[in-house]
């Protein structure tokens, strides 16, 4: 570059230099540019150094093959890394992966040779001989847990001939291959470990990656049951119309002696799979049967709308939607709706499309009494408020269970511009208390929304200083939880009692000594109307509070304004 060469002139430079080395060196260099380029996640040091030592085909797995990581890095030439931290090895820079990607003449079907690369591992005998059931340490086959669970990712992208026979080779003796407990650990993320023998067959796998040519291959032979349940009583066709795999879905469905509507041990179906995961066509192939039922709830009362709905894909559910059979009120075992769960996650959209129907119901309430404009006030989703606002049925003061309105949830969560468009409505009281007796105001002073706060205050008929049950002030809840602003807005107002006890006697000043908060207990004392040595139904002060909790600097602030604090200005730090 020093001598005016262009980036890509370096690269290609330096790629000649890697080729030009000849042998083993220039094939290392090269295939670990490919992997590293290629592969689906970043690969350690180790995991790349016994991939560059598999000989595609072959039943073996020699160790003594395995290259050090600085023999693969001389041989690259200056173009790989390695990190310190974690030992992940990276191209030098982002721009080397766009470059080796846009030249399709230095690697002939690299996934292709991955896909072959791992299977030769996987059936080598070094794997094969791990028990499914023992305890593994991946140290001595660190390339095992890369090769399991990522070989037909690769394969989807690009299958040979001899990457196929290599895979109907491994699913001859998939039944208690190690492999499978690793694929499925991946898919849990952890939380689930299998352990011995699963009735995960190579039709599942095949199914589970989008192989539609291995699965045409299985499915005519011999001893795959192509309606056998794994360990979850996930069907083949359950897998591929999970991961959204739309030709092996036509491919499974195509057979006579498929059940297209079989459920797993939870209760959900093929459809309720690929509805979740908003994969459209499966969902178009699978309702195009006359024997899927299109509203089929899984144990928890989930039908299909209802999960596409809650993550929006507006497209299954207007495909549901336009299926006779359909409820579109049908509630789960929350009671909420599938209206529910779109406008609690603020999918506008399946909002828009479910208020279209006549026989929605936007007032329904769950089983906490809570209704849709609740759940999307309380998540802060003002676009999906406005659109049930703008209905004429739907009460924007409704109280659930627990006497709350779509106000305090808002109020709460601090969501100004939710607040702000509740407050404009003509029939929301801005004041109304819980089952608590505690009002908006009070959830968004103890919660320190200072922007909800101002506009509550803002409002005539809403009183700053109500107590609830407990005889606590917004003031009281404010000082306890260290919102200095939002207590320096109280404090602006005449109508507030800086000083008033609850009903243990404890002060707003009390509350902040005793959590150590400095600013408000400043805020407080500058105030001539509050008593610093009022005790309350236990004879506690604020200072037995400071001292009681070990916040010498409180104590010490509540001294030092001590015998004078009236008749001197306060300290001048802000």
């Amino acid at each position: 570059m020093a001598r005016g060469l262009g980036l890509e002139d370096v690269y290609g430079a330096t790629l000649g230099r890697i080729q030009a080395q000849g042998g083993e060196r220039s094939r290392l260099g090269m295939v670990a540019l490919m992997w590293i380029c290629y592969s689906e996640r970043p690969l350690k040091a180790d995991e790349l150094c016994h991939a560059l030592a598999v000989e595609i085909g072959s039943t073996n797995f020699d160790v003594d093959n395995v290259p050090s990581i600085p023999t693969v890095l001389s041989c690259c030439q200056g173009l790989v890394v390695v990190d310190k931290e974690g030992s992940i090895v990276r191209l030098v820079h982002f721009t080397l992966r766009e470059y080796l990607s846009g030249r399709p003449d230095l690697f002939r079907r690299p996934h292709s040779e991955i896909v072959e690369t791992c299977l030769t591992y996987l059936n080598s005998q070094q794997v094969i001989s791990i028990s499914a059931t023992q305890f593994l340490d991946t140290r001595t086959v660190p390339f095992l847990r890369y090769s399991a669970s990522h070989w037909g990712t690769h394969g989807k992208k690009d299958l040979s001939d001899n990457a196929k026979c290599l895979a109907l080779k491994l699913f001859g003796r998939y039944d208690n291959h190690i492999s499978i407990r690793l694929l499925l650990g991946s898919q849990y993320a952890g939380l689930y470990q299998p352990s011995g023998p699963l009735p995960f067959t190579g039709l599942h796998c095949a199914s589970f990656f989008g192989l539609v040519e291995v699965v045409r291959s299985l499915v005519e032979m011999r001893g795959f049951d192509i309606n056998q349940g794994d360990h979850m009583g996930i069907t083949p066709l359950g897998w591929a119309a999970r991961n959204g795999h739309e030709e092996v879905v036509q491919q499974l469905l195509g057979r006579v002696n498929v059940n297209p509507d079989k459920s797993d041990e939870y209760g959900r179906t093929p459809l309720r799979y690929a509805a979740m995961s908003g994969h459209e066509g499966v969902v178009r192939l699978l309702l195009g049967r006359g024997d899927v039922n299109p509203d089929k709830m899984d144990g928890f009362r989930l039908a299909p709308l209802t999960v596409a709905a809650e993550n929006g894909h507006e497209g299954v559910v207007q495909l549901l939607l336009g299926r006779d059979g359909v409820n579109p009120n049908r509630s789960d075992l929350l009671g909420q709706t599938p209206l529910s769960y779109a406008a609690m996650n603020g999918h506008g959209g399946v909002v828009q499309l479910l208020l279209r129907r006549g026989d929605v119901n936007p007032n329904k309430s769950d089983g906490c009494g809570r209704t849709p404009l609740a759940h999307a006030a309380e998540n802060g989703h003002e676009g999906v408020l406005q659109l049930l606002l703008g209905r004429g049925d739907v009460n924007p003061d409704r109280l659930d269970s627990f006497l709350r309105t779509p106000l305090m949830g808002a109020a709460r969560n601090g969501h100004e511009g939710v607040v702000q468009l509740l407050l404009g409505q003509g029939d929301v009281n801005p004041d109304r208390p819980d089952g608590f007796l505690r009002p908006p105001l009070m959830h968004a002073a103890e919660n320190g929304h200072e922007g909800v706060v101002r506009l509550l205050l803002g409002r005539g008929d809403v009183n700053p200083d109500k107590p609830d049950n407990g005889n606590q002030t917004p003031l009281a809840y404010a000082a306890k939880n260290g919102h200095a602003r939002v207590v320096q807005l109280l404090l602006g107002r005449e109508d507030v009692n800086p000083d008033g006890p609850d009903l243990s006697g404890q002060t707003p000043l009390s509350h902040a000594a005793k959590y150590g908060h400095k600013w408000v207990v400043r805020l407080l004392l500058r105030r001539g109307d509050v008593n610093p040595d009022r005790r309350d139904s236990s004879g506690l002060t604020p200072l037995s509070y400071a001292n009681n909790n070990k916040h010498k600097r409180i104590a010490k602030l509540i001294l030092d304004w001590k015998p004078s604090r009236l008749a001197l200005p306060p300290s001048s730090e802000a």
